[in-house]
Parts: C-alpha cells; sequence; structure tokens
C-alpha cells in the first residue's frame, strides 16, 4: 500500500475515534442502569450534563450528570416554574451521606439556603442518586403541567458542611449555571439576560468604584499636595483638586449605590466586610463634602484644626478605598489581567508621588534657605549702613 495511502487512512481513523471520545459525554453516553433519553445537553457551565425524555402527559424523565464529583461536595440541578434565576427554584439535591448516595428535593427561597428537605409545587415520584467512578448522578421523574413545555432550568454544586450543603461560590460558573431548556425540540440556552444583567451591573459597580474611590480620590489629594507648591499654579491647584475629589464623590456615589442595589436583591448573600467599609467611605466622603462648604479663612483661628480634620478624613478615604477595591476583587473574581491593570495604576501613582514628594522637599528647602538668607541679609544692614561691618559705629569718647 502507498505510504500516503496509509498516512491518510490512519489520520481518517484517529480521526474518528477522536470525534466518537467527544461524543461519547453526552449523546453515546451509557447509563449503568440501561435508560435511554431522547434528548441531551452538555451544559456549558461546570462541567454538567442534562438527559431528558418528555412525555405527552407532561411528566419528565431527567438524569443530571456532574463528573469530577467528591464526597465532600453536593450537586444540584433545578427548575423555576415561575421566574429566572435561583430564588424561586425548585431543586433535586444529591451528595453521598453515611449510607451512601442521597437524593431530595428542596425549595429555593434565599441565596443564603442551606437547601433544606421540602415539598416541590409539582410531584416527583422517582429520584434516587448513583456516585460511579467520581461521577455523581441524579435520576428523577417530574410530573410537570402539560403546557410546559419550556422551563428555566439551574444547576450548580458547592461545599458540604457538617454533613449538610453549605453556600456554593458567588463567582465565575456558579453564577453563571442557569438557562432555558426547550424540552420539545431539545434547544437548550445558557446565561440569560437576568444573570447577563446582574453580571453586568457587578462589573459596572466594581468600574465606577475603581475609577473613583481608587484613582480619581488619590489622584486628588496628590494635586492638593505637591502643585500648590509651585507658586504659578495658586489658585488652580484649588480648583482641580475641588474638581476632581466632586467628580470623584458623584462617580462614586454611585458606584455606592449600585452595590446597595445589588445587595437588596441578593438578602441571603453578604460579603459583610465589603459593604461596612463601602458604607464607611461613603460617609466619610459626605462629610469631606460638607467640610469644604465649612472651610474657614487661613487667617482663621479654627483653620488649624479644620486642616488637620480635612487631611485625616482624605487619607482615611484613599487607604480604605484601596483596601476595598481590593476586597471587591476577591468578590468579582474577575481575569487576573483587570487586578494586574489597577496595580498597575496605584505603582504609577505611588512612583509619580514618590518623585513628586522628592521635588516638593527640595523647592521648600530652597525657598526657605533663600528667605533665611534675605532676613539675615535685611537684619544685618546693606554695605555696612549700621556701621562697619554692620556691627554700627563706636562711640569715641
Amino acid at each position: 500500500m502507498d505510504g500516503s495511502l496509509k498516512f491518510w487512512l490512519l489520520s481518517f481513523a484517529l480521526s474518528s475515534l477522536l470525534i466518537s471520545s467527544s461524543a461519547q459525554t453526552c449523546g453515546s453516553y451509557s447509563f449503568s442502569n440501561n435508560n435511554l433519553y431522547t434528548y441531551c445537553s452538555d451544559l456549558s457551565r461546570l462541567g454538567s450534563y442534562i438527559h431528558w425524555t418528555h412525555n405527552s402527559n407532561g411528566t419528565l424523565e431527567i438524569a443530571y450528570r456532574h463528573p469530577g464529583f467528591s464526597s465532600d461536595r453536593w450537586i444540584a440541578w433545578a427548575i423555576n416554574v415561575n421566574g429566572t434565576g435561583m430564588l424561586g427554584a425548585e431543586s433535586l439535591v444529591a451528595y453521598v451521606n453515611s449510607t451512601g448516595p442521597y437524593a431530595y428535593t428542596s425549595s429555593v427561597t434565599s441565596y443564603g439556603t442551606q437547601l433544606a428537605a421540602s415539598s416541590l409545587s409539582f410531584a416527583v415520584p422517582q429520584l434516587e442518586a448513583e456516585n460511579i467512578d467520581g461521577e455523581m448522578i441524579i435520576y428523577a421523574t417530574l410530573e410537570l403541567p402539560t403546557t410546559l413545555t419550556t422551563i428555566h432550568q439551574v444547576w450548580q454544586e458547592g461545599p458540604l458542611s457538617g454533613g449538610v450543603p453549605a453556600a456554593h461560590s458567588f463567582t465565575g460558573d456558579n453564577i453563571l449555571s442557569m438557562g432555558d431548556l426547550n424540552l420539545l425540540s431539545g434547544e437548550t440556552s445558557t446565561e440569560s439576560s437576568g444573570t447577563s444583567s446582574r453580571l453586568r451591573r457587578r462589573n459596572i459597580h466594581g468600574v465606577l468604584n475603581a475609577v473613583s474611590w481608587g484613582t480619581l480620590m488619590p489622584i486628588g489629594a496628590m494635586i492638593a499636595r505637591y502643585v500648590k507648591v509651585f507658586q504659578a499654579a495658586d489658585p488652580a491647584w484649588f480648583y482641580l483638586h475641588v474638581a476632581c475629589q466632586s467628580s470623584g464623590y458623584i462617580v462614586g456615589v454611585a458606584g455606592w449605590a449600585t452595590g446597595i442595589k445589588l445587595g437588596s436583591e441578593s438578602s441571603g448573600v453578604q460579603y459583610s466586610t465589603h459593604r461596612n467599609v463601602g458604607i464607611t467611605l461613603f460617609v466619610l466622603g459626605t462629610l469631606q463634602v460638607f467640610a469644604l462648604l465649612l472651610r474657614p479663612n487661613k487667617d482663621h483661628k479654627y483653620r488649624l484644626y479644620w486642616n488637620i480634620y480635612h487631611h485625616s478624613i482624605g487619607y482615611a478615604v484613599i487607604i480604605l478605598s484601596i483596601f476595598n477595591i481590593f476586597e471587591g476583587f476577591d468578590i468579582l473574581d474577575p481575569e487576573e489581567k483587570w487586578k494586574r491593570a489597577y496595580i498597575g495604576i496605584l505603582i504609577f501613582l505611588g512612583f509619580f508621588a514618590v518623585m513628586l514628594e522628592i521635588a516638593t522637599w527640595f523647592i521648600v528647602i530652597k525657598r526657605k534657605r533663600k528667605s533665611s538668607e534675605k532676613h539675615l541679609h535685611n537684619g544685618n544692614g546693606v554695605n555696612g549702613e549700621n556701621g562697619a561691618n554692620g556691627y554700627g559705629a563706636r562711640s569715641v569718647v
């Protein structure tokens, strides 16, 4: 046989094997109980699969598979009959307890749920779980209304704590594992518009706060500290400082309000540190705005105390802002490039501040030295006007 022909035959055989291996993830999968299903879908999140058969009488037979399962985790598959998302979903939960794989039903009423066993709005006449070679499978039969042909599905996994399900992660795939399932056509969709909208608002919240509290506020403080040293910049530095800080405050309030709104929509999920620091920043920032309106004149006896207050609150806001932004990074868990980008901004501002600090001290010291020499020169007189060498004339008796 010609060598090139052998090569092409071998390539074709390998390609067929790869395609066959890929297809086995869903359509060619064989269940240990020999169950067969009309449709299946490779779910794009959490590496899971759903198999189902929808009967004309409304019953839905499903098998939900989750590979890579470990005994210290739980899995769940749910449908939301009256809405979208996690709240209101009616779930099938499974994990391994002391007797082996265990499955039960649970209604999700809050984000902080521990998935306690409860009945669903529809009957579940058959429910069991199977754990084979690190793959957990939930088998169930659901009795749904015959008019229900498209459902909103939610699938999830999380840790066990004290032998019961604990809260799952609220970042990455865990907040995107949902979508619509057409029971008749087999079509599926993931990342529903509601989820995408919420994720988009979380990202907007992060960007607004990083730009305002984490960038504009430090720049405004640098303007006040360093630009005012240059006499030619007075009073322009003050207006630049006010404009930068006011812009930062307005954008920051928008970011803060977005965060409050997100928190109200997920009452069962609270990031206490991030939330409390955010509220503190809003209060301190608002106090700074009112302090500007009460700013005394330079020669006022209380101006020193106002300066101490203004500077202390300002630096506290900057430190807390940077801390809270990194708290937000841990919560949002975005791509590493975004965190590196903000770190790069901080390094740039820090380096610029150090250079300006050195230049400022040089200018101030030079200015004081000139002022001191001028004062000494004026005190001694010019060319001995007050006497020889400036010490005054001696009287001769």
